[in-house]
């Protein structure tokens, strides 16, 4: 039986399907359990006590959370700045983009569950870039913004769409609609051109996009 236990987590059968049968194959990889959504993942970890988690951008942090020790390795088609940056605070030891080969999946899972920090092809000196930016967070310039308020604010700056946010942080499109509004309100800011201007003053958004191939 094998000796790293993982659960899969992911709203797609059939990426879940996919990687399950890819894992079968290391007779050291053992999956104990599979989730569709966030809520499900967390039970699954609590129930199951998993080395590792192979997961989309569903709830990094809750994740990690919900057992002391786990591992994540995030597994998503997400390859912008924000995305790896948001994994990486929520604690993500790993983010691979789902066109990944199978072997560089299944290193990674080795690897992360190894204790290895493993970023993908397209992705590793994004890392570098992200970790060693100096730029300001929105946590440091708006304090009057709640965790929730600043992820939509950054993405805002960024130039993401309503529908854009609403499906990366997994949230309905008019609780996106109202995160903006109270932004607006608390940066009394008219409309989103003045709220994207005051971001971007203080350093957020429209981040640089580098592409590389490197794994870390």
């Amino acid at each position: 039986m094998g000796s790293i236990s993982v659960v899969l987590a992911d709203v797609n059968d059939v990426v879940r399907s996919g990687l399950r049968v890819l894992l079968a194959h290391d007779p050291e990889i053992r999956i104990v359990a599979e989730a569709c959504d966030a809520g499900q993942a967390v039970r699954e970890v609590q129930r199951h006590q998993p080395d590792l988690v192979v997961m989309d951008l569903l709830a990094v942090r809750d994740v990690i959370q919900a057992r002391a020790g786990v591992r994540v390795l995030v597994f998503t088609h997400a390859d912008d700045d924000e995305s790896v940056y948001q994994a990486i605070r929520a604690g993500a030891r790993g983010y691979l983009l789902k066109s990944a080969q199978q072997a560089e999946i299944t290193r990674a899972v080795r690897g992360v569950a190894a204790g290895e920090a493993i970023f993908g092809d397209g992705v590793a000196h994004r890392v570098a870039d992200l970790l060693t930016a100096p730029a300001q967070r929105t946590e440091d310039v708006f304090p009057e913004l709640t965790r929730r308020e600043r992820q939509v604010l950054d993405l805002i700056a960024d130039g993401r769409s309503n529908s854009t946010i609403a499906r990366q942080l997994h949230l309905a499109p008019k609780t996106v609609s109202n995160h903006i509004s109270a932004i607006f309100t608390k940066l009394r800011a008219a409309d989103r051109a003045e709220a994207i201007a005051r971001a971007r003053d203080a350093g957020i958004g429209a981040r640089p996009r580098h592409l590389t191939s490197v794994t870390a």
